[in-house]
């Protein structure tokens, strides 16, 4: 469990948010490719999940950089 505390202690960094936007804006790249390709609404669905939790993570960013960490 250790492991995961410091992941989600990464996570929480500048650093972190912008690896995990980048990382989830390319797999959701990958299900908007394979929902274009096969026409199959989950794959669809993961895409905007994905999408989502990357604008989430990019606003996060941009929160602490202009706010700092509290």
């Amino acid at each position: 469990m250790s492991m995961i505390k410091e992941l989600d202690k990464w996570h929480r960094t500048r650093l972190g948010l912008a690896a995990w936007s980048l990382v989830e804006l390319g797999i959701a790249y990958g299900f908007a490719s394979l929902s274009i390709d096969r026409g199959n609404l989950w794959w669809y669905l993961l895409t905007v999940i994905f999408f989502i939790r990357a604008v989430q993570n990019l606003f996060k960013l941009i929160r602490t950089s202009i706010h700092g960490r509290h």
